[in-house]
């Protein structure tokens, strides 16, 4: 790398460092402009320019007038951390060995050039960073497809994120219900047969990657049995072989964090008082012990979304799922820049949009974090 680029990743390693020291009335200021500045991006795309500004001033209003702290202090990461992510992710792409050009049939150097210049493609990493981020700021595109000519890549994504969001919320709906039930079951009988059930299920569902348990569910449950499609998008049949893939292992490690949860917050003195109280078992465990019991499961939350949304690659190839994956791993092997930089905005907003409601969640649960917000 150049020490241009080596610089540029250094000065937006610096910027979120800085963001992190902000004082509280910085981050309520800071927060407020980037959230409307975020919104007005992508507003604008349905309600025009007009819309786009008067959603975006309304919501940094608001955000300065009530928004949370915890809610700003993310809000004022997510657009230098979306900036880091673009510049990397560019330099990753012009580092690696091809060009989006190589398949081309006739690739002289003068045809080359006209289609870097049609696509706004530059030699240069640096250059063509600040023709993307111009893209994203004025026009409000994700840029021109490579490959698939005279598309946008944001009317190709389009249509597939509602199939990878819907497969990504199923998913870590089934991996939070399955590991909470696994593992608050173990947590309240510690040492015993279902305690050592869960514990080796959790061990094997942390030890298997999603594409082999991927495989041998559809060995069983299609191949053999019949019950399921092999793949393919249409009902809900399609969706439950690549949702409980991508489920298995986070379920296996929220089992482990909420069996450690029971059993830490069984052991406290007000489960104790409450049953001195002559409290009923199961108002104990509901109304006492499980908001203490989920705490470590809800921080695990974010986490868990970007796991699944980045393993959704895998699964909606291996399933022939028609989600926002597809066009990633097209992107990458056809070095369609601007298709793996929308994807990965895409993706990105995402995880942290998520990783906002968990610090909002947790904020609920747990007093303490809500008095220092």
């Amino acid at each position: 790398m150049s020490a241009v680029e080596v610089g540029a990743i250094a000065a937006g390693v610096g910027m979120l460092a800085g963001v992190a020291w902000l004082p509280p009335k910085a981050t309520r200021v800071i927060g407020s402009i980037f959230g409307g500045a975020l919104v007005f991006g992508v507003a604008r795309g349905g309600l025009g320019v007009t819309g786009g500004v008067v959603a975006g001033a309304l919501l940094a209003v608001l955000l300065a007038r009530f928004g949370p702290n915890t809610v700003l202090r993310r809000v004022t990461f997510l657009l230098p951390s979306l900036l880091l992510l673009v510049f990397v992710t560019t330099l990753l792409m012009y580092h690696a060995p091809g060009s989006p050009f190589a398949g081309e049939k006739v690739a002289t150097p003068q045809v080359e050039a006209a289609l870097r210049a049609h696509f706004g493609i530059p030699k240069s990493a640096v250059e063509f960073f600040w023709i993307y981020v111009r893209r994203l700021v004025v026009d409000g595109s994700l840029g021109p497809s490579v490959k698939v000519q005279g598309r946008m890549v944001e009317t190709l994504l389009r249509p597939a994120l509602p199939v990878s969001i819907a497969l990504g919320l199923l998913s870590l709906v089934l991996a939070a219900a399955f590991g909470l039930a696994l593992g608050i079951r173990a947590g309240l009988k510690p040492n015993s047969a279902a305690d050592y059930v869960a514990t080796g299920l959790s061990a094997i569902g942390l030890s298997l990657p999603s594409f082999v348990i991927g495989a041998i569910l559809i060995v069983i449950f299609s191949l053999k049995l019949g019950w399921l499609p092999v793949a393919g998008w249409g009902d809900l049949r399609h969706l439950v072989l690549p949702a409980v893939t991508l489920a298995l292992p986070y379920a296996a490690y929220i089992a482990r964090l909420a069996r450690g949860g029971t059993i830490e917050v069984m052991s406290q003195d007000f489960i104790r008082t409450a049953r001195a109280k002559g409290v009923p078992e199961a108002a104990v465990v509901l109304r006492h012990a499980l908001k203490g019991a989920i705490l470590p499961v809800v921080s695990y939350l974010g986490p868990a979304a970007a796991g699944i949304m980045t393993g959704s690659f895998v699964v909606e190839t291996l399933f022939g799922i028609p989600g926002m994956g597809q066009w990633f791993v097209r992107g990458a092997i056809n070095r369609d820049y601007s298709m793996v930089l929308g994807t990965a905005l895409v993706y990105a907003s995402l995880v942290t949009a998520f990783n906002l409601v968990v610090d909002l969640a947790y904020a609920w649960l747990d007093p303490r974090v809500r008095s220092d917000a």
